[in-house]
């Protein structure tokens, strides 16, 4: 039972390495958020657009929520209704480390104990109502805020964040709350 459970975890592992398409020659640098002052951002994030996932190929009602752990661990966790409105609520619970200390806003995600997976801030309001965050291969994506309502104007100002970085936004989706 094991065993196969890691040639699970394993074969996950793959597709998703597989699905990268890295950055391309051109690609400008990835900018960063500058400085990431944690303790505005933990809390509930309201997931209004991103790029699914072999997890979450439709996710609805998606919130992202961190909290701090005493060893300086990111406890997360991430919720949505699967496929629609009244589908069932699936969890996922990934532990983040912050692996640029200077900017806090380059983390490394751990998924399901093995998969290690670069997690990037790349904006965040200067209120921390608002925020994107990226994959450094510019194919997977987050668009997010504390409120499940986003005004158009505001969602497209956060999505030119995504497209000034040259990401592939080719599968990218809206977050719907209801």
């Amino acid at each position: 039972m094991q065993f196969f459970r890691l040639l699970s975890i394993a074969t996950l592992a793959g597709l998703i390495a597989g699905c990268t398409t890295g950055p391309q020659r051109g690609d400008p640098p990835m900018a960063l958020a500058p400085f990431v002052d944690l303790d505005r951002f933990m809390g509930k994030w309201y997931v209004h657009g991103y790029t699914p996932t072999l997890i979450d190929p439709a996710a609805y009602n998606p919130t992202e929520t961190y909290e701090r752990a005493a060893d300086g661990r990111i406890l997360t966790t991430y919720q949505f209704n699967a496929g629609d409105f009244d589908g069932k609520q699936k969890t996922y619970r990934p532990v983040a480390r912050i692996f640029d200390k200077e900017s806090n806003a380059e983390w490394r995600m751990r998924f399901f104990g093995v998969i290690n997976a670069p997690y990037l801030i790349i904006y965040v309001s200067e209120d921390y109502r608002y925020t994107v965050i990226g994959h450094p291969d510019r194919d997977l994506a987050w668009i997010m805020s504390r409120s499940p309502e986003i005004a158009e104007d505001q969602y497209g100002q956060l999505l030119s964040e995504l497209e000034k970085r040259n990401f592939d936004l080719s599968t990218f989706r809206r977050g719907f709350h209801e």
